[in-house]
């Protein structure tokens, strides 16, 4: 007799099967992939064996499309067309981001639709869902090379501050990718799980996460098995980037600068971030830079005007500090251990400042640049299944309290923030007047007690009350939280039965039917984006070579005689036909005849070169 296999639906039949699950950290700034192979934790590298991926992505002409890499080198030539930093605007409209002063220097053309942000690029309209889904994709296909399958699924880690529209934007962004999500994880708590089982580490620890554009503080109890968030706080614009646009406020002061175009904008934040970075390890970096009119700036910043410059930044993250504090109703005296996590934090005075607020040195044994995404691996090993030797229980917190508007404009808190997840709670309303038929549910998220202080949600109507005396209807209104922290919301009228109910989409995000739409077309378009992308990839080696050599005739032209100089000229003419009409290999191939082509004139520059450099020296110089 034959024996059959069976298996839950859904699930592999093979009961030893290892299912290929992944952790992946959006950033603002790099962003990260990680998965658990031969029972550790690893972030995943690309085929140069880079484990970060810049989170740029820049928009060709047609559905051409750099990420990573690629897209930061071409930031500073094309700011207008590439895209980062899209974690601080995802989940956001227009009216959010008026009021925040760094996108004063966004180069990025917005559109007009106040519901949700559109960048105009040569690739037409780009949402920041667009630009996570592109980063996201990217991941997805590193991770699927490298284990050798199909994702299962994946964690992906948020902000512990993110509110429900950044996070349903992020699994947006998500679905869009192909990618099925376990779990939208808090940052601070992926590091946690990170610490608590690399480290078997027990007690009340603080998670101090500064990445890129956003700053969050987790209160977090870790013993045997389980991970306790008891408080979480933070701000959600504020991070790396407020450094980086700090000291390029410097630089336009020391300089005179202002109205900058686009390009010299980006070059010179640019230049500021490597600087910034520069200092962790020097004690003073200089800034140069030529601009597009010509003018030549450098400027040499010591890592103490620096600290002084940015002081104010660093303080703004000790008040979400205190706040949690008091929120978990912990003293220092309590906290065993300050987990540092995100790039940010490599900053000297951050780690000056965070070790004179608690008294005791920040825990760092651990990259913090992939501590979230090494956490994330774990939960998603865990939830796709996988056998795990270490039993654990997570259990994490609402960010911020969900409530009711009510008559006169105010918020009723349904759920209080810092609630373990899942959760759901019920509290009965009424009605204010008499025979009246219908409630608006308007969900709110916030802390505030006005209706016009907090983050609106979502609105949807109740109908079908009997008409009675005002306050005589009994309408129980029900919250739901998921462990994505998303949000459903129902309401029944007690006496008939009648109810409505809602998921919590942000007004502003993607809704089914566009998403299926997108899901559609990636689909339909994938091998013609597939034969683009090569295409334009080469013609950007193309384009480097072409500028390389051209710069290098205007100066040394005089080193080849004219018959050198045409055969140069023609396969300029021949790499610069390529790129304009011609298919990737045939690109390739204009470019190994342009680099062939030059050799000679390379050895002569060079030695050219080594004779300026030589000339008027002594043996005794150089030696």
């Amino acid at each position: 007799m034959a024996l059959l296999q069976i298996a839950e639906p859904g699930l592999a039949a093979a009961p030893h099967q290892h299912r290929l699950a992944v952790g992946i950290d959006l950033g603002t700034t790099n962003s990260l992939v990680a998965s658990v192979k031969s029972g550790h934790a690893v972030c995943l590298a690309d085929a140069q064996g880079r484990k970060a991926l810049p989170s740029v992505v820049r928009y060709g002409s047609g559905s051409d499309i750099e990420v990573g890499h690629d897209a930061l080198k071409a930031q500073k030539i094309d700011p207008a067309n590439t895209i980062s930093s899209a974690k601080r605007l995802i989940g956001r409209s227009l009216a959010d981001i008026r009021h925040d002063a760094q996108t004063r220097y966004l180069p990025y053309r917005f559109g007009d639709n106040e519901r949700i942000i559109e960048m105009h690029t040569r690739s037409g309209d780009k949402t920041p869902i667009d630009v996570s889904a592109d980063i996201l994709r990217t991941l997805k296909q590193r991770a699927e090379a490298n284990l050798g399958g199909e994702l299962t699924g994946a964690v992906i880690t948020v902000p512990a501050y993110f509110d429900d529209a950044q996070r349903q934007a992020t699994k947006d962004a998500a679905r869009l990718a192909g990618l099925n999500v376990l779990r939208l994880l808090n940052e601070p708590t992926a590091a946690a799980i990170a610490y608590g089982l690399d480290n078997r580490a027990e007690g009340t620890f603080v998670v101090y996460d500064l990445g890129g554009g956003t700053f969050d503080v987790s209160i977090l109890v870790l013993s045997q098995g389980l991970f306790e968030v008891k408080a979480t706080n933070g701000n959600s614009a504020l991070g790396g980037d407020d450094f980086d646009h700090r000291l390029f406020c410097w630089l336009l002061e020391q300089n005179q600068l202002s109205q900058l175009p686009e390009p010299d904008s980006a070059l010179l934040l640019a230049l500021a971030r490597e600087a910034k970075e520069a200092l962790t390890t020097n004690n003073s970096a200089t800034i140069e830079a030529t601009l597009s009119d010509g003018r030549h700036i450098r400027s040499n910043i010591s890592r103490e005007t620096f600290n002084n410059l940015t002081q104010h930044l660093v303080l703004k993250t000790l008040e979400p500090i205190k706040q949690a504090m008091k929120d978990a109703d912990i003293k220092k005296a309590d906290i065993k251990g300050v987990i540092m996590v995100g790039g940010a934090t490599r900053m000297l005075h951050v780690q000056q400042a965070v070790a004179t607020f608690f008294g005791q040195t920040p825990l760092n044994n651990l990259n913090p640049d992939e501590v979230v995404a090494l956490g994330a691996a774990m939960q998603a090993n865990v939830l796709a299944g996988n056998k795990n030797d270490d039993e654990w229980l997570l259990l994490d917190v609402t960010p911020l309290s969900l409530g009711l508007e009510t008559y006169g404009g105010l918020v009723e808190k349904v759920i209080p923030r810092n609630n373990t997840l899942p959760t759901a709670r019920a509290q009965e309303f009424t009605t204010f007047k008499d025979g009246q038929t219908a409630m608006m549910i308007h969900v709110v998220q916030g802390e505030r007690e006005l209706v016009a202080d907090c983050r609106s949600l979502a609105r949807f109507t109740l109908r079908g009350i009997p008409p009675m005396v005002a306050g005589a209807a009994r309408i129980r209104v029900t919250f739901q939280v998921d462990a994505d922290g998303l949000l459903s919301v129902s309401a029944r009228e007690q006496t008939t039965g009648v109810q409505a109910q809602i998921e919590v989409k942000p007004s502003y995000g993607l809704d089914d039917t566009a998403i299926t739409q997108m899901l559609k077309d990636s689909m339909h378009h994938a091998g013609s984006d597939a034969a683009a992308r090569a295409r334009a990839e080469a013609a950007v080696e193309a384009r480097s070579l072409m500028e390389a050599v051209q710069a290098a005739l205007a100066l040394d032209a005089d080193l080849l005689g004219s018959d050198e100089q045409q055969h140069i000229q023609a396969a300029l003419a021949q790499t610069e036909a390529a790129v304009q009409h011609s298919d990737a290999d045939t690109i390739r191939a204009a470019v190994h005849s342009l680099s062939h082509a030059t050799d000679n004139f390379a050895a002569q520059r060079m030695n050219r070169n080594i004779r300026r450099a030589l000339q008027g020296k002594t043996v005794d110089e150089l030696s």
